[in-house]
C-alpha cells in the first residue's frame, strides 16, 4: 500500500491533536481532507457507513458512553465516519474555523444556525439582498418565535450602525448579495456589528472558503448551500455552517436538538464533489468573465451585475477581499417586456431553466428582485425606470464559446 496521509486524532473534545504538519496549500487540502487512515482503511475514501444503532460491548461502557464529538460512535444521528470527514474536511478549508455541522440542505444550516443564536425576544438585522428563503425563514418560522427581524441595506454603514447600536442580537450578510450581486465590506459590517455585542453570520455560498475567508474577515458563523459547489454535479442537497471557537458547540447543541443529520451517501456525494472543487469554480469562474465581458456588450443590456467585472459595482471589494469567484452573475436586460425575457430565455438550448446553481451544467431564471426587497432601490443605479427585467446565470463548465452562441440564440429571440 502506498503512503497514507498522517492526522492528528481526536481528544474527545471535538479539536485535534498531536503534531501538526506544515499548513498544506488549498489544493492539496482538498485531495487530503478527512481521509484519516482509522476511517479509510485500505482504501482511497471514506467508506459508506449506513447505520443508525451503534453497539456497545458491555454495560458499564454503554452507562458511561462517548463524548459528543466527532470521531466517537454513539447513535445514527451524531454520524459515522462518513460524515465525519466530510464535516472534517471542511472545517480545514475554512480558516478560524473550530468545526463544522451539516444539513440536509442549505435552507436548513440557516434556519438551524439563527436558530442557535437567537431566541424570544432577540432582534435579526437581515441584509435586504439576501436569498429569499432566507427571509421566508426570518418572517415565518423566526417571528413566531418571537424573533424580530429588521432587514438593512448593507451597502449604508451609517444606517446600519444606527440600527444595531439600538440593540441587535445577530446580524446575517450575504456577499455577493443573492440576485443581484452587491459585494459589502463584510469586515467594516462585521467590526460594527460585534462593538455592539451582535452575532455575525454570512452565507458563503457564492464564494466557498476557496474564495472568501468568511471566519477571517469578522464572520463567527460561516453558512455554505453545499448542494452548490461542494456537490458541484446537480444530484444532492446539502448545507453546512462552520463556526469560531465561541459558537462551533452552539451550532453543535442546537442541530443535534433539533435532529438535524445528513445520510452517508448523500456525505459520500459532497465528499467526492469537494476532491474536484476547486477545479470545476476556476472553469466555472473563468467562463463566466467571458460570457459576462460579451453581455456588457450588448445594446440588449442595460447592465451586467458581476463583480468580477473591472469597473463593475462591487468589483473594488471583490479583488480586495476574494481569492476567487464562481459561475453565478446576473444582467439585466434593456427596455423590454416579460414576454421579450421570456421569449430569450425559451431560446436557449445550452442554458437551461431551473433553479439552484453550482451544477457542472449552465442554468439561467427570470427574477425580480422588487418584491423582496424593502431597503434597496430596483433598478440598479446606472439603469434606466424601464429597466427592470432581470436574468440571472449560472455558467457551468461548458466551452464559452457554445455558451455565448446560445445566449446570441436569446439575443435573437428578444428582436422577433
Amino acid at each position: 500500500m502506498g503512503r497514507r496521509p498522517r492526522y492528528p486524532q481526536a481528544d474527545g473534545t471535538g479539536a485535534l491533536t498531536g503534531d501538526r504538519k506544515p499548513p498544506r496549500k488549498t489544493a492539496t487540502r482538498l485531495v487530503e481532507g478527512g481521509r484519516r487512515p482509522e476511517w479509510t482503511g485500505a482504501v482511497v475514501n471514506p467508506p459508506v457507513w449506513r447505520g443508525s444503532t451503534h453497539l456497545y460491548d458491555t454495560h458499564e461502557e454503554l452507562a458511561r458512553g462517548h463524548p459528543n464529538a466527532d470521531g466517537h460512535f454513539h447513535y445514527g444521528r451524531r454520524g459515522a465516519p462518513t460524515q465525519w470527514a466530510l464535516a472534517e474536511a471542511l472545517t480545514e478549508l475554512e480558516p478560524g474555523a473550530a468545526g463544522t455541522m451539516l444539513y440536509p440542505s442549505g435552507t436548513a444550516a440557516l434556519f438551524s444556525a439563527l436558530a442557535a443564536v437567537l431566541e424570544s425576544g432577540d432582534r435579526l438585522a437581515l441584509t435586504d439582498n439576501a436569498y429569499e428563503p432566507t427571509r421566508a425563514i426570518a418572517f415565518g418560522p423566526l417571528k413566531r418565535m418571537g424573533v424580530e427581524t429588521i432587514t438593512f441595506d448593507p451597502l449604508d454603514h451609517a444606517a446600519f450602525e444606527a440600527l444595531v447600536s439600538e440593540g441587535v442580537a445577530a446580524v446575517l450578510l450575504e456577499s455577493p448579495g443573492s440576485l443581484t450581486m452587491e459585494v459589502c465590506d463584510v469586515p467594516a459590517l462585521a467590526d460594527i456589528a460585534h462593538r455592539h455585542g451582535a452575532t455575525v453570520l454570512l452565507d458563503n455560498t457564492w464564494a466557498s472558503p476557496l474564495g472568501f475567508a468568511a471566519l477571517d474577515h469578522g464572520a463567527d458563523i460561516a453558512i455554505m448551500s453545499l448542494t452548490k459547489h461542494v456537490g458541484g454535479h446537480s444530484d444532492l442537497l446539502m448545507g453546512s455552517a462552520a463556526g469560531n471557537e465561541k459558537f462551533y458547540r452552539t451550532l453543535r447543541r442546537a442541530a443535534q436538538l433539533q435532529g438535524q443529520h445528513v445520510s452517508p451517501d448523500d456525505a459520500a456525494l459532497a465528499h467526492r464533489g469537494l476532491r474536484t472543487m476547486q477545479l470545476r469554480l476556476e472553469r466555472a469562474t473563468e467562463n463566466a468573465r467571458k460570457v459576462a465581458e460579451w453581455l456588457a456588450g450588448r445594446d440588449e443590456v442595460a447592465q451586467v451585475l458581476c463583480p468580477l467585472l473591472p469597473g463593475a459595482p462591487g468589483n473594488e471589494l471583490w479583488q480586495r477581499d476574494f481569492s476567487g469567484g464562481c459561475g453565478l452573475f446576473s444582467f439585466v436586460l434593456k427596455g423590454r417586456d416579460k414576454a421579450a425575457r421570456g421569449r430569450f430565455l425559451d431560446a436557449l438550448d445550452l442554458f437551461g431553466m431551473g433553479y439552484s446553481w453550482g451544477g457542472y451544467e449552465s442554468l439561467a431564471v427570470p427574477f425580480d428582485p422588487a418584491r423582496i426587497r424593502d431597503r434597496m432601490a430596483w433598478p440598479p443605479a446606472g439603469c434606466a425606470n424601464e429597466d427592470v427585467l432581470g436574468i440571472r446565470l449560472s455558467v457551468g463548465l461548458e466551452d464559452s464559446r457554445d455558451l455565448i452562441a446560445d445566449l446570441e440564440q436569446g439575443i435573437a429571440a428578444l428582436h422577433a
